[in-house]
């Protein structure tokens, strides 16, 4: 009887075992099906924070993702355009920065390509000890001279295996074969006595168009950004749009992102008795973007003797955008149960440490915004 029962109780775990083997087996085919027919989804929603760097300002890391502490993503190309002295080298070098600090891009070069000459500024004072020693110039033979350099040394990068931010500063600063060959012409022709002949185009758009498209299967692979700077020209022609710039549409065309700076305004500080400048009101405009899909505009001082004043600008907003009320100078930041001027706000937050409280209130505020501004219809494709 007792034997006869244990047969019965271990058939009846075999069944068990069995049954449930089967619909575990089951349930993960079903589950590697759904995996495989669901549709995958482009955009920020499909990468991780791995993925992102951050530009050093949340605002403009909201324009651009739509997420406050999220900005670039590894393996894509962007493209800064600006007026003089409107913070695009310090735009890019903080860039550098944010790297520095975060853990996911330790194995990354940082390549500085300087052609400009337009960071002079100290390294170390603005952007940390991490940056000054990372930082390096693409060629023993410091910086790209022309075009042909420019992409020489590009590939280079590229073949050297280790992912890395490239910047180059800037596209406007650099030559060509074509544009030096024709120097060299027209100076012989000269000392012959001869009149001169021909036009001096540099043909970069045409390498542009040529080169740039290359590059982007290698650095989606290698997840390197590359981070190119252009100088705006007065549009003396036809059209719209009061400022134009060189190189061609492929600089634009092949971008994630493209962004334009301007000065709104100079800060100025009374100092011994007179009104000094000490800074700018820096404006950029995301003029595409294919992470978030929308053009916005954003606001962040940038300080001579500082850099850019993140913090600074994210009370601005708040205060712009009445999220945060002021009257007779005094802010109040509700959240943080301070009434206060803006400058001692600052102060509070830096002293606290709460800069990622005011980062996380900023972009609730900005996505509330973009709720808002959502056309709400009915889905038309499921």
């Amino acid at each position: 009887m007792v034997t006869s029962a244990l047969n019965k109780f271990e058939l009846l775990l075999r069944r068990f075992v069995f049954h449930t083997i089967f619909e575990i087996i089951n349930m993960k085919t079903e589950q590697i099906k759904k995996m495989l027919t669901k549709k995958h989804k482009y955009g920020a929603n499909s990468f991780t924070s791995k993925d992102f760097l951050s530009t050093g300002s949340t605002l403009l890391n909201l324009a651009c993702s739509g997420k406050p502490n999220y900005g670039f993503i590894k393996g894509l190309y962007y493209f800064i355009v600006g007026d003089a002295a409107s913070g695009k080298t310090f735009l890019s070098l903080t860039c550098l920065a944010e790297a520095a600090k975060n853990p996911n891009f330790d194995d990354y070069r940082f390549i500085y390509d300087g052609s400009e000459g337009g960071a002079l500024m100290n390294i170390e004072k603005f952007f940390g000890n991490k940056v000054a020693e990372r930082m390096e110039t693409p060629s023993k033979k410091q910086w790209s001279s022309t075009i042909e350099e420019f992409y020489y040394h590009l590939d280079k990068a590229i073949k050297d295996s280790r992912p890395f931010i490239y910047i180059l500063d800037s596209m406007d600063s650099l030559s060509s074969q074509e544009e030096k060959s024709k120097f060299e012409e027209n100076q012989k022709a000269y000392e012959k006595g001869k009149a001169a002949t021909g036009s001096y185009g540099d043909g970069k758009a045409k390498k542009n168009a040529a080169h740039l498209r290359q590059f982007l299967t290698p650095l989606r692979k290698s997840k390197s950004i590359l981070i190119i700077i252009n100088q705006t020209r007065d549009n003396l022609g036809f059209g719209f749009k009061k400022k134009t710039r060189s190189g061609g549409h492929a600089l634009e065309f092949y971008s994630t992102i493209q962004m334009w700076s301007s000065i709104k305004q100079k800060i100025r500080k009374t100092v011994m008795g007179k009104p000094r400048q000490v800074g700018i009101i820096c404006e950029i405009k995301i003029d595409r973007t294919r992470i978030a899909g929308k053009e916005r505009t954003v606001c962040t001082p940038i300080y001579h003797s500082y850099g850019f004043d993140d913090i600074g600008a994210c009370v601005d907003y708040l205060v712009d955008e009445k999220h945060w009320t002021e009257n007779k100078g005094l802010i109040k930041a509700k959240e943080f149960k301070i009434k206060a001027k803006r400058d001692k706000i600052i102060r509070y937050i830096e002293k606290k440490g709460m800069e990622k409280d005011l980062q996380m209130i900023v972009g609730d505020v900005w996505n509330l915004i973009e709720q808002a501004c959502t056309t709400k219809r009915k889905k038309r494709y499921e």
